[in-house]
């Protein structure tokens, strides 16, 4: 798979992510792939996932 490293891709904050509570989620679009990783730690690595399973992600996600 080439997708750029996470220190190439250009991450945003998740606007569902708490403000100062500290539940942090950044995503990016790594060449056709969701990136997701937290913000507070974004040298940890993140998750990789094709949009279907971004989009199934966040369905299951939804209240």
């Amino acid at each position: 798979m080439n997708t750029p490293g996470s220190s190439q891709a250009h991450w945003r904050k998740s606007t569902h992510s708490g403000g100062d509570e500290g539940e942090c989620v950044e995503v990016s679009d790594l060449n056709g792939h969701i990136g997701v990783r937290d913000s507070k730690d974004p040298d940890a690595g993140h998750l990789t996932l094709t949009r279907w399973g971004f989009a199934d992600l966040l369905a299951r996600l939804r209240p």
